[in-house]
């Protein structure tokens, strides 16, 4: 197997890991609320779970939800629902003082299951799928997606340490409460996509 996809992989990787999205939104408001080691988790679960994800696509997956239609709309009104409840979750985290001794920040498990119903993540595996995995080989298929995991990791940590970075300006209550507020709005806003398709 050549690897001449791999600049065009590598690029769409970054592009579309670092670009704002549930994910990392979620991340930057973890960051914020837990810091950086407690969010350590989240971010693997994220990675790794969008590998996973996409090496599943990858095996016929998708021939599931063409064979079925129905359930692919199951899984965007769950995602719909589950999203609505973690911008909930945002919106009302506690503050970092209280978040370091008593929060509870996403799991690794949890990250890597909100993969499934996060409809940007699913637009990604299919892209990267589709378009750089030469031949849908087997090998092709876990190529890519261990190369975008590993270019998707630094991409979505780096949002987790933004978050970190605004600790200290966010110690006062009434800022941390229109943070986690307007991350809880924009993660709502990121349901467009899946609403209108």
């Amino acid at each position: 197997m050549t690897y001449d996809f791999l600049p065009g992989l590598v690029t769409f990787a970054f592009v579309s890991s670092i670009t704002p999205g549930p994910n990392n939104l979620m991340l930057m408001a973890s960051g914020a609320n837990f810091g950086i080691r407690r969010t350590v988790p989240h971010m693997l679960g994220v990675a790794l779970g969008f590998v996973f994800m996409a090496m599943l696509m990858g095996a016929g997956l998708v021939q599931v939800f063409e064979t079925w239609p129905v359930s692919h709309l199951i899984l965007k009104v769950a995602a719909t629902v589950y999203m609505l409840w973690l911008a909930w979750k945002i919106a009302n985290a506690a503050p970092p003082r209280e978040g370091a001794a008593g929060g509870t920040p996403m799991t690794f498990l949890q990250a890597a299951a909100f993969q499934w119903v996060n409809p940007k993540v699913w637009a990604m595996a299919i892209t990267a799928i589709t378009v750089y995995a030469p031949g849908q080989t087997l090998a092709a298929i876990v190529a890519v997606s261990l190369i975008f995991g590993a270019v998707n990791l630094p991409s979505v940590g780096s949002w987790a340490w933004l978050g970190q970075g605004m600790r200290r300006f966010l110690t006062n209550p009434a800022r941390l409460t229109a943070f986690n507020w307007t991350m809880a709005v924009l993660l709502v806003a990121s349901l467009y996509p899946i609403l209108v398709t």
